[in-house]
């Protein structure tokens, strides 16, 4: 499919995978799903599924992991749009690089499978990526009832953490305490003496 087209799919348990050819220097991808709100934004940060938060309450998005297999590597999600509660109207597919950048990441594609019938329902090949760390590659959306996948392909150069929280994430910096001081030493004496 191309960049912004979209297609209907069945409303039932799909599997998504997020692949791409393994090699040398060759960043690893993990896949990840927002389910979002009509206002275009996660209802909590319950409603992100990754590999350290694998599923959903509602249990219509699980995280199933990786596989490599010749050469290629795919992270698979399942969403069942049949158990999708009513709240949520579009579940955002993405996809972050650990260890470099989408430009270092040869034959990324994400591709949809009716689960029960392991038939390709959608296929979206994503190129000329340079610089981004997160990517959303596409999406389901809910239209008068029935499901549609879109295939999306923009970038974050903010990675993940960017990512989440345009879609309402909260994400937590790390905290950065002051380093203590050198072992061995002592604190200088003030300037000027204290006032007697």
């Amino acid at each position: 499919m191309p960049k912004g087209s979209n297609t209907p799919v069945p409303t039932t348990a799909l599997r998504v995978e997020v692949g791409r050819r393994s090699g040398p220097g060759v960043p690893d991808v993990d896949a990840s799903a927002l389910l979002l709100a009509p206002s275009g934004k996660v209802r909590s940060d319950g409603d992100f599924v990754f590999y350290n938060q694998p599923a959903h309450t509602s249990g219509a998005v699980r995280h199933e992991g990786k596989r490599d297999a010749a050469g290629q590597v795919t992270d698979t999600l399942v969403a069942d749009l049949a158990r999708v509660e009513a709240a949520v109207d579009r579940i955002v597919l993405a996809a972050s690089a650990d260890g470099g950048a989408f430009g270092q990441v040869p034959g990324l594609y994400i591709e949809v499978r009716d689960a029960a019938a392991d038939t390709v329902v959608a296929r979206f090949d994503s190129s000329g990526a340079s610089v981004e760390t997160a990517f959303v590659l596409g999406e389901f959306y809910r239209r008068q009832g029935a499901w549609k996948f879109r295939a999306v392909g923009q970038g974050y150069s903010s990675g993940l953490a960017g990512l989440a929280t345009d879609f309402g994430i909260t994400v937590d910096e790390p905290q950065h305490a002051a380093p203590p001081p050198p072992a061995g030493r002592t604190p200088a004496p003030p300037a000027f003496p204290p006032p007697a």
